[in-house]
Formats: C-alpha cells, structure tokens, sequence
C-alpha cells in the first residue's frame, strides 16, 4: 500500500508542470495590464495622457460635465434598461414553456434561441440592419433597443434555464394536490424560486446591452449615439484623459455588474444542491 501511495505521489508531481504558473501570470499581466494602465492615467493630471505629472479628478469632472457624454449615457441607460426588461421577460416565458416537457421541434426551439451566442455579432448586426432596412424600419434609439432585445434573449435565458432545471417539482405537485391551478402553482411557487435566476439573466442582459458596439454602431441612426459609440467618436480624435475617465466608470460598472452575477450564480448551485 505504501508503494502504491509513493507511485500516486510521484505520478502526481510528473503531472505538474512547473512553469505553467509564471505563463499564467504573464497571461493575466498582458490581459489586464492594459485596463490598469487605463485607469492609472484617468487620475493623470497632465493632458497628454501617456505622459504622468500629478494625481488629480479633473478629467472625471470635466467628462461628466460634458453635455454630450451625459446624452450619450442616457441614451444607452434607456436601451439597457428596455431591453433587460424586454428580454428578461420573453427569456423567462421561453424557458417556461421549453421546460415543460418535450414536444415536437423543442430541440428546433433551443437551437433559435442559442443561435446568436454561435453566430459572430457582425453578421447579427448585418443581418439585423438588412432586415430594417427591407421593412422600411427607421433607424435610431428605437432600432438600437429592438436589435438589443432580440440580441440579449439568449443570454438572459441561460440562467433562467439552468435555475428551472434545478429546481423541485415535487413542490409545483404538492401545490396541485392542494386544489392550485397552473397559475397559482405559476405565481405562488415557480416565480419565487425562479427569482434568483431571472435577477441572474437580467443583470446579464443589462451588461451586454450596455457595452454592445458592433450592433449598435449598425442600427443607430442620428442622433442615437449610446456611451461605447461616443467613445468610438473620441478615440478617432485621438487618447485623452477624458476618455479614460468615461472608460474607467464604464469597466467598473460592468465589473461591479458582472461580480454581481457571479455572486447569484453561485447562490443558485448553492440552493440547488439543498434541493
């Protein structure tokens, strides 16, 4: 048994490779240098951005004075938030009816609703603008919002699904027993427990409309500029601090946002293996 254990030991240690760490960390390093650099030279009081003088927050001040900024986050904040509800509500009914039962072309029906995850965002944008433009659809915030909806469904569905799968029919049947029609065992038992996971997809939803470009660049007629395509605008004029500001305040959002996700996802597998 002892040779057996020594023979674990050392087949373990072959397994390893010793190196692999520092190749992690010099992933990590060229990953996320770039954002940190970033957001050191927000604080940058010197114009020129690539050149440090002193800390200062003139530039968040000045960019979020900036009339134009605020328009453009307004603009995005009513896409992000139309579209989270928007989405959020037709994924959830989706998952509803697709966790049902099996019938005839759920397989179909699964694979229309992922299908935007597995197509590149260009040709959905392309795509999107063609099919406005054969309807004679016009363009701006209006546009931008029905190209985020359909855009963010699939997204808000994964989590909704996944919190369904795991959740106890025994209590959906017990609440049948005692004389409850489907909308009552709908809203008194399925909604509640569904909760975490319809939070989940929403906030999903939300951190993908509001940082989308390539489809809102696509779709977004004058006058309708959202945050990513103003920022698009300023870094054509070239770096400057005010642009790392807007994009150091739209990284923490989206991190913040993202942490937040994770936070629920973890709390759904939690609750599910109590179940």
């Amino acid at each position: 048994m002892a040779s057996n254990i020594g023979r674990s030991s050392s087949n373990t240690n072959k397994g390893r490779i010793p190196w692999l760490k520092w190749w992690a960390c010099i992933f990590f390093v060229y990953l996320y240098g770039p954002i940190a650099v970033l957001i050191a030279f927000s604080f940058n009081d010197n114009r020129i951005a690539q050149v440090w003088t002193e800390f200062s927050t003139k530039w968040y001040v000045k960019a979020f004075s900036n009339e134009a900024i605020q328009n453009a986050i307004i603009n995005s904040l009513i896409v992000a938030a139309v579209a989270t509800v928007c989405a959020t509500l037709f994924a959830t009914m989706a998952a509803l009816i697709l966790s049902k039962g099996m019938f005839k072309g759920q397989t179909l029906c699964l694979g229309i609703i992922s299908l935007p995850l597995l197509v590149p965002e260009i040709a959905t944008a392309v795509a999107t603008l063609s099919f406005f433009a054969a309807i004679n659809f016009p363009l701006g915030l209006t546009s931008i919002i029905v190209a985020h909806i359909v855009f963010c469904i699939p997204f808000a569905f994964m989590p909704i699904r996944a919190r369904l799968a795991g959740m106890d029919e025994t209590l959906q049947e017990a609440g049948r027993d005692l004389y409850a029609n489907d909308i009552k065992v709908l809203w008194h038992i399925v909604l509640p427990q569904l909760k975490p996971g319809i939070f989940a997809g929403g906030i999903l939803a939300f951190i993908i409309s509001i940082d989308d470009f390539i489809i809102s660049l696509m779709v977004a007629g004058a006058g309708a500029t959202t945050l990513p395509l103003y920022i698009y605008g300023m870094i054509r004029l070239g770096v400057s601090p005010e642009i790392n500001a807007v994009s150091t305040v739209l990284f923490l959002v989206s991190l913040t946002l993202v942490a937040t996700y994770w936070f629920i996802s973890k709390k759904n597998e939690g609750s599910n293996y109590v179940h």
